[in-house]
């Protein structure tokens, strides 16, 4: 209540300072590369990435300096990775909705979502958000199959260097609102793992736009992605053959 309180009592300082980092923040293009492929040996493992301008990997020049690059380097050691890449910047979470919705069906051993910045940015309510949330997993599970989604968590926004105060504050407090309902959401269903994307907000590990990561950043957060996909594999491995 406190924290809605002060959000009205600031609304005119919000708004202005969202407008003014909208319009002097840099806007970085998605990195080139390919969005899908076949990489590594051993077990046949089909992956998904799905999500906003981060999934995207905006930020690095590359797909192989990216989530999706890095992630499928740390997997194709132990799988043979075929991979899919469906992310474009802007998108909150009706939109990959609305994707998954047009998409053709196929299957996905793994897939990993990044989900919730435009909408925390977007004035999203927190509890429509986690209800979309909840439409995206049932699609993936059904539609496409998928065994096992990991949820990465909205990134530390209240620690952003591009954002001023008392808008960093703002929707700092939002993201953690938002990773809070994904976390209870998790709990509930047990084809899901939330990954938090912790890794230092210093200047060399964001982008020059101060708000997407850079590549160190992308580098931490695939290496904790695919240690999680290692360990829930292995543990279905293990419980199929008791």
């Amino acid at each position: 209540m406190k924290h809605e309180l002060a959000a009205i009592a600031l609304l005119p300082v919000l708004i202005t300072q969202g407008l003014y980092v909208r319009k002097v923040t840099p806007r970085l293009p998605e990195p080139m590369g390919a969005r899908s492929g076949l990489y590594g040996s051993g077990p046949s493992l089909n992956l998904l990435i799905l999500g906003d301008s981060a999934a995207a990997g905006v930020g690095v020049a590359t797909q192989e300096q990216a989530l999706s690059g890095r992630l499928v380097a740390e997997l194709g050691s132990h799988f043979r990775v075929s991979w899919k890449l469906i992310a474009q910047t802007g998108y909150k979470a009706k939109d990959v909705l609305a994707e998954l919705s047009t998409t053709a069906a196929e299957r996905f051993d793994v897939v990993v979502t990044s989900i919730g910045v435009n909408d925390v940015t977007h004035e999203t309510n927190p509890r429509q958000w986690i209800n979309r949330q909840g439409l995206i997993v049932e699609l993936l599970r059904t539609k496409f199959r998928a065994r096992h989604i990991i949820l990465s968590s909205v990134p530390p926004m209240h620690l952003f260097p591009a954002l001023p105060q008392p808008l960093r504050w703002y929707l700092g407090s939002r993201a953690k609102c938002f990773n809070s309902l994904l976390q209870e959401f998790v709990a509930g269903c047990t084809a899901c793992e939330f990954a938090e994307t912790e890794f230092p907000l210093e200047p060399s590990y964001m982008a020059t736009d101060g708000f997407h990561p850079g590549e160190p950043a992308y580098c931490l957060w695939a290496s904790h992605v695919a240690d999680i996909i290692r360990n829930r594999l292995a543990a279905t491995i293990t419980n199929q053959t008791k």
